[in-house]
C-alpha cells in the first residue's frame, strides 16, 4: 500500500473515525438480515417504508419493459425523457410550485443548484448545522460564506444587516439530518423579504412526511410561496432514488443553463423515474395519509419511552431521534452492543457532526410496531448503562 494513504488510515483509526460497511442482504425494510443477522433496523432514511412498496416496484418495471435500462446521455445531449417531463409536473404540483428540475441525488443538487444562484461577491448565510452538500455547493459557488448559529434568527438578521449588500442567499435544511429539529422558515422568510435575499430549504428528511399532505416542512409552517428554492430527494421517505428542485419556471430555465450537475451528467434511469412518480402520487392518497400517521405515532411512542428510560434527547418532533454520547468510543462501542443483540442504529460521528457531539442516531419508519421499539429502548437503556451512558 502506498505509505501516504497508510499513514492517513492509521491516523483516522488513532482518531476512532475509521469507517466500513455492513452488508445488508435482501430488501430495505423494518427488519433486515445485517451481516447475516436478523436485526431490527432502526438508522434508515426509509421513513414511510416505500422502498419495497408493490406500487412502486410495479412502476419501475413497468418502465424497464417500456422505455429500457438507461436515458443513454445528459437531458441537453440526447434528450428529455417522457418520464422526465412527466415526474417534474408531478413534482411541481405536489410543492405548489410553478415548475421543477429533477438532479440525480442530493448532493447533486445542492452542488448545482448553488453555484448557479450565486458566485464571487455575493454571500450566502448557511446554518451551522446544514448538511455538508449544503457547504459543498457554497465551496463550489465562490460566494462568501457566513454562518450564522443554529436556528438563531436573531443572530442571523445582525449578520445581515451587516453582510447583506448585493445579492444574497439564505439556505437552510429543513429538518436537521442529525438532530430531527426544524428550520425555523417563518422568521426566516421574513429575513428574506427584509433584505431581498433567496432563500433556499434542504427539505431531504421533510418532504413526504411532513405537512398534512405531506409537502414538507414548508407545508407545516406555511410559508411555501415564501421560499424560492425548495429542493428536496426521493431517496428518503418516497422510497427511491435522485432529487429535485421545486422553483419558479424562471429559475429552472436558470438551472437548466447554469448547474453543472445538471448539464454534465446522464439523467436518471426510466426506472428510476417511474418508482419516484408512484411515490409521489402515493403520499397524496390516503394511504400516505395513513404512512405518515404511523409514522408520527410510533416518533411520538419512541421519544417518550427513550425519555422514560433516562435518555436526555434533544427536542424535537420529526422522525430522526439523536442520542448526543460525545466520544467516538464510546458511540461506536454502543451501536456495535445493540447490534450483536439485534438492533442496528448507526454510530454518527465526525466530520459528520462536530467534534465531542457523537451520537446514535434512531430513525422511526411508518412500518416499525410499537412492540418492536419497545422491545428496542430496553436493549437501549440496558446498554446504555453497562456503558455509563444513562
Amino acid at each position: 500500500m502506498n505509505r501516504t494513504i497508510q499513514n492517513e488510515l492509521e491516523n483516522i483509526r488513532d482518531l476512532g473515525l475509521l469507517r466500513s460497511t455492513r452488508l445488508i442482504s435482501g430488501r430495505q425494510a423494518a427488519r433486515v438480515s445485517c451481516n447475516g443477522h436478523d436485526v431490527l433496523l432502526l438508522c434508515s432514511n426509509n421513513y414511510l417504508g416505500l422502498a419495497d412498496h408493490p406500487a412502486l416496484a410495479a412502476a419501475s418495471i413497468a418502465a424497464i419493459e417500456r422505455y429500457g435500462t438507461s436515458s443513454g446521455a445528459s437531458r441537453l445531449v440526447s434528450g428529455t425523457m417522457e418520464l422526465h417531463e412527466r415526474l417534474e409536473r408531478a413534482v411541481a404540483s405536489f410543492k405548489q410550485r410553478e415548475a421543477a428540475l429533477i438532479f440525480n441525488s442530493g448532493h447533486a443538487a445542492n452542488t448545482g443548484i448553488i453555484p448557479a444562484l450565486v458566485g464571487r461577491g455575493d454571500v450566502v448565510f448557511c446554518d451551522r448545522l446544514n448538511h455538508a452538500s449544503i457547504i459543498d455547493g457554497i465551496m463550489l459557488s465562490g460566494a462568501r460564506l457566513v454562518r450564522y448559529p443554529h436556528n438563531d434568527c436573531r443572530q442571523l438578521a445582525s449578520l445581515m444587516e451587516k453582510h447583506a449588500a448585493g445579492r444574497c442567499l439564505i439556505v437552510t435544511d429543513g429538518v436537521f439530518s442529525m438532530d430531527g429539529d426544524i428550520a425555523p422558515l417563518v422568521e426566516l422568510a421574513a429575513l428574506k423579504r427584509r433584505y431581498g435575499a433567496l432563500l433556499m430549504v434542504d427539505d431531504a428528511h421533510g418532504s413526504g412526511v411532513l405537512g398534512e399532505r405531506g409537502r414538507g416542512s414548508a407545508e407545516l409552517l406555511g410559508v411555501g410561496a415564501e421560499i424560492d428554492i425548495q429542493m428536496g430527494t426521493f431517496g428518503k421517505a418516497l422510497g427511491s432514488f435522485g432529487a429535485y428542485a421545486a422553483v419558479s419556471a424562471e429559475l429552472r430555465d436558470l438551472l437548466i443553463n447554469r448547474a453543472r450537475s445538471f448539464i454534465f451528467s446522464t439523467s436518471l434511469p426510466p426506472s428510476v423515474l417511474a418508482a419516484s412518480l408512484a411515490a409521489v402520487e402515493l403520499v397524496q392518497t390516503p394511504e400516505g395519509d395513513r404512512l405518515r400517521e404511523q409514522l408520527c405515532s410510533n416518533t411520538i411512542f419512541f421519544r417518550n419511552s427513550l425519555t422514560e428510560a433516562g435518555f436526555s434527547i434533544p427536542d424535537g418532533s420529526a422522525q430522526i431521534v439523536p442520542i448526543v454520547i460525545g466520544s467516538a468510543d464510546t458511540t461506536m462501542h454502543f451501536s456495535n452492543a445493540l447490534l450483536a443483540e439485534g438492533f442496528f442504529a448507526q454510530g454518527i460521528r465526525p466530520p459528520t457532526v462536530p467534534a465531542g457531539t457523537s451520537r446514535l442516531r434512531f430513525t422511526l419508519m411508518a412500518t416499525h410496531t410499537h412492540a418492536d421499539l419497545a422491545d428496542s429502548v430496553e436493549h437501549i437503556r440496558s446498554v446504555g448503562r453497562r456503558l455509563g451512558v444513562v
